[in-house]
């Protein structure tokens, strides 16, 4: 079965606590919050609480054996006034359409953060891939890839990786949609292998991006980085390469975990010998460390920085105030709940959020898309440096916002976007 691969951005299979909300729950709430502080017009708010379009269809797949199952799919296209929608592609039980429209409303801010010339889209199959034979994944994707061609396209609708699926995924999607569109069109999906268009450092973008700003926000607050502990939710993709480059950079990383567990050793653990999730499932929790955890007891120790890197609603009103962390950077897509944030404000405990810490994913798959259209593909460290130039001037912009007004992160990451949103929208007008 083709590898998994974050892209704005996947997370990795870790049970979440059961009181948890929709992502458009979630974002409809933080957009009202933002809204509150932002001087944008209601108007453009009611715009953004619904997504411009919501895709339904019906995925038939032929079986090895035979037999014919018929899948649903979606694609939530939010807003499109920046430039053409984007966002990832997921196969999972549980992918819905209230699921694809929360997630596609997170684009949007994430592009808008960014600066990118992107708006906000997700989708995905309601299926286990796990389920799914490499040739059943292939014959899902290139039958939803067909499903989806009217919607798409490099300058309309661009997609991406996410959870179960990965760059061999978005070979098989690009190579569907070009042979209907007569011309090979590798700027249709981004997240695809370098042999045919991929960006060099697309895979490691969100997790770098987490590492970056994390180290950013350590030397905010006046930390030394070679005195800070961190513990890691998730050492897949993201979670592994934030682990890595933080481990790298002087930080003690001294917890991580997959989805059966978590290990923990207080004097720091050496993150290039515990391999990830994704390189070697169980390795995590079998690891020899001095103590094993669980999940939920990795987000309660007592460390500087606690990175929820799984997925989303890992922090919420159950387990907030058993929380010891000084700092939360949000790795994966919502870990934090509406009622979880609001009991950290109340604390004073900083929450880096989701649409600026992992939106290393998007910005490597725009630049992957400038590759693509240019016809001329960037070097390993081009990406690596133009990313953390990116990734810098975000966190530059978000902190004027948090020093100046006074803001949480969040609220001035979304002000931030808002603002750029909205003068978009009022610039272009309301047609007709």
């Amino acid at each position: 079965m083709p590898t998994t691969d974050p892209t704005e951005t996947k997370t990795e299979t870790i049970e979440s606590t059961t009181d948890s909300e929709s992502p458009l729950a979630t974002a409809r709430r933080q957009l009202e919050r933002a809204a509150a502080q932002v001087d944008i017009d209601p108007d453009v708010v009611e715009r953004l609480k619904h997504p411009s379009r919501v895709q339904r269809v019906s995925v038939p797949l032929r079986r090895d054996d035979g037999s014919l199952d018929v899948f649903t799919g979606f694609r939530a296209q939010h807003d499109d006034v920046r430039g053409p929608y984007k966002g990832g592609i997921r196969y999972h039980p549980e992918v819905s359409a209230d699921e694809c429209i929360g997630l596609s409303m997170w684009m949007t801010w994430k592009c808008a953060v960014m600066d990118l010339p992107f708006g906000g889209g997700k989708g995905g199959v309601t299926v286990n891939p796990k389920n799914l034979s490499t040739s059943e994944h292939e014959r899902l994707t290139r039958r939803f890839a067909e499903e989806l061609r009217d919607i798409l396209g490099p300058k309309h609708d661009v997609p991406a990786p996410d959870m179960g699926t990965g760059p061999q995924t978005m070979a098989w999607f690009m190579d569907a949609y070009s042979m209907q569109q007569g011309e090979t069109t590798p700027s249709v999906v981004t997240g695809k292998p370098p042999v045919i268009g991929g960006s060099y450092g697309r895979e490691e973008a969100p997790g770098r991006s987490v590492a970056i700003i994390t180290r950013e926000a350590i030397d905010h607050y006046g930390w030394r980085i070679g005195e800070t502990t961190v513990a890691v939710q998730g050492f897949g993709s993201v979670g592994a390469n934030a682990a890595r480059l933080l481990d790298d950079w002087g930080a003690s990383v001294v917890a991580v975990s997959d989805v059966d567990g978590a290990i923990h050793d207080p004097e720091g653990l050496d993150t290039r010998d515990v391999e990830g999730h994704n390189e070697r499932p169980g390795m995590v929790s079998g690891y020899d460390a001095p103590e094993t955890l669980s999940n939920a007891q990795l987000l309660e120790l007592d460390v500087d920085v606690v990175i929820p890197a799984a997925v989303g609603n890992v922090l919420t009103a159950d387990n907030v105030d058993s929380v010891r962390a000084d700092l939360i950077v949000e790795g994966a897509n919502g870990p934090t709940t509406f009622a979880a944030d609001t009991v950290l404000e109340e604390r004073d405990v900083p929450v880096i959020p989701d649409i600026l810490a992992n939106a290393g994913g998007v910005t490597v798959s725009y630049f992957e898309w400038l590759q693509d259209i240019n016809r001329r593909q960037w070097s390993l460290d081009r990406v690596h440096e133009e990313l953390e130039d990116e990734m810098i001037n975000a966190w530059s912009s978000v902190r004027q916002i948090v020093d100046e007004q006074d803001m949480t992160w969040r609220d001035a990451a979304y002000a931030l976007a808002l603002s750029r949103i909205g003068d978009a929208k009022e610039t272009r007008g309301l047609w007709p």
